[in-house]
C-alpha cells in the first residue's frame, strides 16, 4: 500500500467526508425544491409529469436530508445515485446529450454526483453523523 505524503492530514478525513456530505446535500436540496416549488412548470422543462416531478422533488430532499444528517446515509446516497444514473438516461438516450453538453449541461455533472455519492455509500459518510 502506497503511504501517503501528508499522513498528518488522514486526521482530517471525517472532516473532509462531513464538508463532502454538506455539498452534495446542498445541491440536491436546491434541485428538490426546484421541482417542488412549481411541479407544473418544472415537469414540462424536463419531460416529465407533475406527478413524478412531484415525486422526483421529494426523493431529492429526502436524500438530501439524509446525507447531511447522516441518517441512514447509505441508502440516501445510494437513493441519490439512483436519480442521477435515470438523470444520465435521459440526458443520453432522449436527449442525445454528450458528455459535456452545452452550457455545462452534459451528464459529466451527474456523474460527478455519483461518484461523489458513491465515496458517502462506501465511507457511511465518515464519524460526524447522526445515526438512527
Amino acid at each position: 500500500m502506497n503511504e501517503p505524503m501528508f499522513p498528518q492530514l488522514l486526521h482530517f478525513a471525517d472532516i473532509g467526508f462531513l464538508l463532502l456530505r454538506v455539498m452534495v446535500a446542498m445541491v440536491f436540496l436546491y434541485s428538490g425544491w426546484s421541482h417542488l416549488k412549481e411541479p407544473a412548470a418544472r415537469g414540462k422543462s424536463i419531460g416529465m409529469s407533475k406527478g413524478f416531478t412531484i415525486f422526483l422533488g421529494t426523493a431529492e430532499i429526502a436524500g438530501a436530508l439524509g446525507v447531511a444528517a447522516g441518517v441512514l446515509t447509505q441508502l440516501a446516497a445510494l437513493g441519490l445515485i439512483l436519480l442521477m444514473l435515470g438523470a444520465i438516461q435521459k440526458k443520453i438516450f432522449l436527449w442525445h446529450t454528450g458528455f459535456w453538453g452545452e452550457k455545462a449541461s452534459g451528464w459529466h455533472y451527474d456523474l460527478l454526483f455519483i461518484v461523489m455519492n458513491l465515496v458517502i455509500v462506501f465511507t457511511n459518510g465518515g464519524r460526524y453523523a447522526l445515526r438512527p
